[in-house]
């Protein structure tokens, strides 16, 4: 008989594998061209990436529930959530349009393949090793400030090459240094984002000004840490 103990654990991994229910829902709002809704699909599974780790851990899937791997489980939704259906958003919204637009797409999938096998993506102070495959946030500021397809191009491109530089990325939620202020403004950007989500695309000037400054924190804090380190 099965113990307790292994359907906790099989209930944590089915919650990890929720998220690419999201990412179908996501799909399907993002081909009715209802980006808004498509996005709140991809925070929800955001969301669930970011907790399932907290949940598997309580309840020890690793010894109660050892024939499922829960690093592969959470790598298959995350290249759902955090690259696949993103592209495949910028596709529909016309920020990926003709050959060369599927030519940038097939790399955005191509080179987020070779962050998620990279052995070395993480550092020991909880930092991403080269761009960490985020097209979910990519795309997300793409369609909140609405720019020329040239310029979301060249951030596009951008990404894709910085995807092999051994540049430190800040996890905002792990980092320790100055902690509680990068908290405050992860908090800031989360509220922002649902504003924008629920007003509509493109954003407000203030949302996208809350927006841009707080990434802009964000490649500050990751360029300091990078520095101090060598």
């Amino acid at each position: 008989m099965t113990s307790p103990s292994y359907w906790r654990a099989f209930a944590v991994h089915a919650f990890t594998a929720s998220g690419a229910a999201c990412a179908l829902m996501a799909l399907l709002a993002g081909l009715e061209r209802q980006f808004e809704t498509a996005f709140l699909w991809l925070g929800l599974a955001f969301v669930i990436d970011a907790v399932d780790g907290t949940f598997a851990r309580r309840v020890d899937v690793k010894t109660n529930a050892p024939l499922i791997s829960g690093e592969t489980l959470d790598v298959c939704v995350d290249y759902l959530t955090y690259v696949f259906i993103p592209v495949i958003l910028l596709r529909a919204g016309d920020y990926l349009p003709g050959a060369l637009g599927l030519v940038l797409a097939s790399l955005i999938l191509m080179s987020s393949l070779y962050h998620f096998s990279d052995l070395g993506s993480k550092s020991a102070d909880n930092c991403f090793v080269g761009f960490p495959a985020l097209w979910n946030i990519v795309a997300f500021y793409v369609f909140v400030l609405a720019p020329p397809v040239w310029l979301a191009w060249l951030v596009i491109a951008a990404g894709i090459a910085t995807t092999f530089v051994r540049l430190k990325w800040v996890h905002p939620l792990r980092v320790e240094t100055y902690r509680p202020f990068t908290l405050a403004t992860t908090a800031a950007w989360s509220l922002a984002a649902g504003a924008v989500t629920i007003t509509g695309f493109p954003g407000t000037p203030s949302l996208q000004f809350v927006l841009l400054a707080v990434v802009g924190y964000w490649f500050y804090l990751s360029f300091k840490l990078g520095f101090d380190r060598r």
